[in-house]
């Protein structure tokens, strides 16, 4: 068993968000890793897509995610299962923003719209 304490979560900004990792392969974590995601009112993540499932759960706000052909709303509690392979998109409530909980494998690569691999992010790393 590893504890990992909140001072060792890493945290990551990007454009669109940030990302705190909580566990994951580097972190002393096995295979699985853990990070909240927050987005600021608006804010709209790129259209991208991953080579593993993903399961987000709304903690705070609201937002619209585009899942393939479809777009969903989801609010807090509600739990989303994104599969592996398909184009999506999160795009944060503009008054409240957003706030979720996500878990996938430490190794996920994220895949951009056009195809153009990204490689593993780093807070799944």
């Amino acid at each position: 068993m590893s504890v990992i304490r909140s001072a060792e979560a890493r945290r990551h900004e990007t454009p669109n968000a940030v990302m705190t990792t909580f566990a994951s392969p580097s972190l002393g974590g096995s295979g699985q890793s853990l990070w909240r995601v927050e987005m600021a009112p608006g804010a709209a993540g790129p259209l991208h897509a991953f080579d593993a499932e993903q399961v987000w759960t709304v903690l705070a706000g609201a937002a619209s995610v585009e899942l393939g052909e479809e777009t969903f709303a989801v609010a807090p509690g509600d739990t989303l299962v994104l599969p592996p392979h398909v184009l999506r998109r999160v795009t944060a409530d503009p008054a409240e923003g957003f706030t979720a909980v996500v878990t996938a494998p430490g190794g996920a690569v994220a895949m951009l719209g056009d195809g153009t691999v990204h490689g593993v992010p780093a807070w799944i790393a």
